[in-house]
């Protein structure tokens, strides 16, 4: 039985520049659909199975003052702290369109030693994006 203090992963927050720009963004690029976006364009989300996607702007006052400013990604040679990763089927069908609908190329889908497909997108806000297949269990 599940203890009232066993906690359940709810959300990823994803720091944006433009919150409505993202979701669309993510809707055309990665297929997501989209759950929820407030009037105010400041919170959005994606249906991404158990775990929701979320999107927030990058500076707001409710949160800076307390828990302090997003670093902002400086340089291509270096990435966010955070990686956004899809699982697919068919990850080089999911990989062009990606990249047709405004992703920046970075990595085509290989074959890893681990057994798994994987190819990497960055977003319009510069933030790494995994896409791979499923890994089957051992």
């Amino acid at each position: 039985m599940a203890s009232e203090l066993t906690p359940a992963y709810a959300y990823t927050v994803v720091y944006v520049k433009d919150v409505a720009k993202s979701v669309d963004f993510y809707g055309k690029a990665f297929g997501a659909s989209v759950r929820r976006l407030d009037d105010s364009n400041r919170w959005g989300e994606l249906e991404s199975g158990q775990t929701t996607i979320a999107f927030t702007p990058v500076h707001q006052r409710e949160t800076d003052d307390l828990t302090g400013e997003v670093q902002e990604q400086k340089s291509k040679s270096r990435r966010n702290q955070l990686e956004v990763c899809f699982a697919y089927a068919d990850v080089d069908a999911a990989y062009k369109r990606a990249v047709e609908n405004g992703a920046e190329a970075v990595s085509k889908p290989e074959e890893k030693e681990w057994g798994q497909k994987v190819g990497y997108v960055r977003d319009i806000d510069g933030i790494v994006v995994r896409m791979g297949s499923y890994v089957k269990p051992k």
